[in-house]
């Protein structure tokens, strides 16, 4: 079984404006509400795969209802601990540019966090749990080490995506995938990349750090995969770009969904491309028909040993 945990779900509202101007009144085009966060965008796409999956996480108020029913009405299996406040608005307004204002998340109680940590607790071995996005900020700092205990003595697997401290301490619990992009791995070890080859030495240190596969994505340069066999690299499929919310959360879900059926980290690592790019070129999260139509375009090439 494959879970997903997102700590501070969202509605996503989605606002298009054309030529947007700064203190004026402007009129949308169009809109879109989606139930969103990176957990339960994982949860979603592999909803659209056929792998079953289980989105826990904290909801609450009338977004988290809109975000729970809509989840539901998608076929999504759903064990949420419910809190007091609100879940959170994200804006994300496209026009010229695209510009994001992410909502804070709810205030927390005690008593939530360990509800939570209880519904975790039911994992089993052999179990996947996706660990993904911000947390909201009354959880005490280091809490995704807390979750990372619980599955760890539950001899369940965890992937994390996430950043900086959080990313660099769960790697020594052996995380079964990363995904941090090439500006977070630059963030992570305080350097810049000119070239993929740069990238390279600092892909192995993850894996030399505990992480079992490690893919880091690059926007217009594709995807790499590293393991311990080797180095690869996708090509970049070429279409028009209309999304780039949830594009690395539909890679990580294509990686392990692929992964949990078959083992096989080249072939995980094909579905885990066509799978973002699909959301890439998609106003929301890809549909199966945009994932199958993509994935013959999947070329995977390995680069180095």
């Amino acid at each position: 079984m494959i879970y997903t945990v997102t700590l501070n779900p969202s509605i996503d509202y989605i606002v298009h404006v054309e030529n947007f101007k700064p203190g004026a009144v402007n009129r949308m085009t169009k809109d879109f509400k989606f139930p969103g966060g990176k957990g339960i965008n994982v949860s979603r796409i592999l909803q659209r795969l056929d792998q079953p999956a289980t989105a826990l996480g904290f909801i609450g108020g009338f977004t988290g209802h809109f975000i729970e029913s809509q989840l539901k009405d998608e076929g999504l299996t759903c064990a949420f601990t419910p809190v007091r406040y609100d879940s959170r608005i994200n804006i994300k307004l496209k026009s010229q540019t695209e510009t994001e204002i992410n909502g804070l998340g709810p205030l927390l109680s005690n008593e939530e966090i360990q509800e939570l940590k209880e519904r975790l607790s039911q994992v089993q071995k052999g179990d996947i749990v996706v660990l993904a996005g911000s947390t909201p900020a009354s959880l005490p700092k280091g809490f995704y080490q807390e979750l990372i205990e619980i599955i760890k003595e539950k001899e369940a697997e965890f992937v994390i995506d996430t950043t900086g401290k959080d990313l660099a301490d769960a790697l020594s619990a052996k995380p079964l995938l990363i995904k941090p992009n090439n500006h977070e791995l630059g963030a992570l070890y305080q350097t810049e990349f000119e070239t993929i080859a740069d990238i390279l030495p600092y892909g192995r240190k993850l894996l030399k750090a505990g992480a079992q596969h490690v893919l880091i994505s690059m926007a217009g340069d594709g995807a790499l995969l590293f393991i311990a066999e080797g180095v690869y690299q996708s090509n970049v499929l070429k279409r028009p770009v209309k999304n780039s919310v949830g594009a690395g959360d539909s890679m990580i879900a294509g990686f392990i969904g692929a992964y949990e059926k078959t083992k096989d980290p080249i072939e995980a690592f094909k579905w885990g491309v066509a799978c973002g790019s699909a959301t890439a070129f998609s106003d929301d999260l890809a549909t199966r028909a945009m994932i199958d139509s993509l994935l013959p375009e999947v070329a995977i090439t390995k680069i180095s040993e």
